[in-house]
C-alpha cells in the first residue's frame, strides 16, 4: 500500500468515533476543486509539497495503530482513491485484526473492491463522493470514465446493509442549483448526502480553480434544502 500521509486524531471524519486517518497515494480522478494534489499526483515535477511529502512504512504505520488500540476507535481510509489499490483488502484486514473500525472513502470506480470488501466484512461506515448528476460527471473529474461502475456502487452502497454518506463538493463554476436538483433525483432514498462547501484557497488539482468563487453559507444551505425535499435527505455540512 502506498501512504502519503497520517492524521494521528480526528473527532470529525467517522462519526461518533475516534479515529486516525491514513491517506493513500494516487487517485483515477482529476477533479478541478480537490484540495490533496500532493496525493492525487504524487510524482508532479511542479507539485511543491512533493518535497515536504514522505511516504509512511507499513511497518512504521501499524507500529503507531497497535500503540493507539484502545485509545482509538477506528481507521479513515482516504486517498487519493484507495481502491486503485489491489492490496487493500489485505490492508484492512490486517487494521481489523487489532480490533479497529474501517471507514472508507471512496469515488465509486471500482465496484467489484467494493462488494469484496463488503462480503467480506472488512468495512464499518463507507463514504462515497458523487461528483455530479451523471451528464455532467466526465467534466468534473477532469477525466474519461465508465460511469457504469459509478453508478453501481451507489446502488451497492445504498443496499449494503452499513451505514454509509454520499457526499458532493458544491463548486459553482462546474454545478448549478439546477444541478444538484438532478443530483437530488439520481440519490433519492439515500440514508445520509451532505452537501460540501468548495474551498479556493487551498492548493488544488487545477490551479486555475484557485480563488475561484464559492456559494456562501446561505445559498449552501438553500441548497440543501431543496435537494432535501426531493431526495429525502440533504445536508449542508458546514465544518
Amino acid at each position: 500500500m502506498f501512504v502519503g500521509g497520517l492524521e494521528k486524531l480526528s473527532l470529525l471524519d467517522y462519526p461518533g468515533q475516534v479515529a486516525a486517518i491514513i491517506f493513500t497515494q494516487g487517485c483515477n480522478f482529476r477533479c478541478h476543486f480537490c484540495y490533496n494534489p500532493m496525493l492525487v499526483l504524487p510524482q508532479s515535477k511542479t507539485n511543491i509539497k512533493q518535497k515536504v511529502l514522505s511516504l509512511i512504512s507499513e511497518d512504521s504505520l501499524f507500529a503507531f495503530l497497535a500503540k493507539r488500540v484502545g485509545k482509538l476507535d477506528a481507521v479513515v481510509i482516504t486517498g487519493g482513491e484507495p481502491t486503485i489499490h489491489q492490496d487493500l483488502p489485505e490492508f484492512i484486514a490486517k487494521i481489523k485484526a487489532l480490533g479497529l473500525l474501517v471507514k472508507l472513502d471512496t469515488n465509486g470506480t471500482n465496484p467489484a473492491m467494493l462488494e469484496n470488501l463488503i462480503n467480506e466484512r472488512l468495512i464499518d461506515y463507507l463514504a462515497m463522493d458523487v461528483k455530479a448528476p451523471w451528464d455532467k460527471y466526465a467534466n468534473v473529474v477532469g477525466v474519461k470514465l465508465d460511469l457504469s461502475k459509478v453508478k453501481k456502487s451507489v446502488k451497492i452502497i445504498m443496499n449494503s446493509g452499513l451505514p454509509y454518506e454520499f457526499r458532493t463538493t458544491v463548486a459553482p463554476a462546474l454545478l448549478t442549483p439546477g444541478d444538484i436538483t438532478a443530483l437530488a433525483g439520481q440519490l433519492k432514498g439515500a440514508r445520509a448526502w451532505y452537501l460540501q462547501k468548495f474551498e479556493s484557497h487551498k492548493d488544488l488539482v487545477d490551479p486555475g480553480f484557485q480563488g475561484a468563487k464559492s456559494y456562501s453559507h446561505k445559498e449552501m444551505r438553500e441548497l440543501a434544502k431543496t435537494a432535501a425535499a426531493i431526495a429525502g435527505n440533504c445536508v449542508y455540512r458546514e465544518y
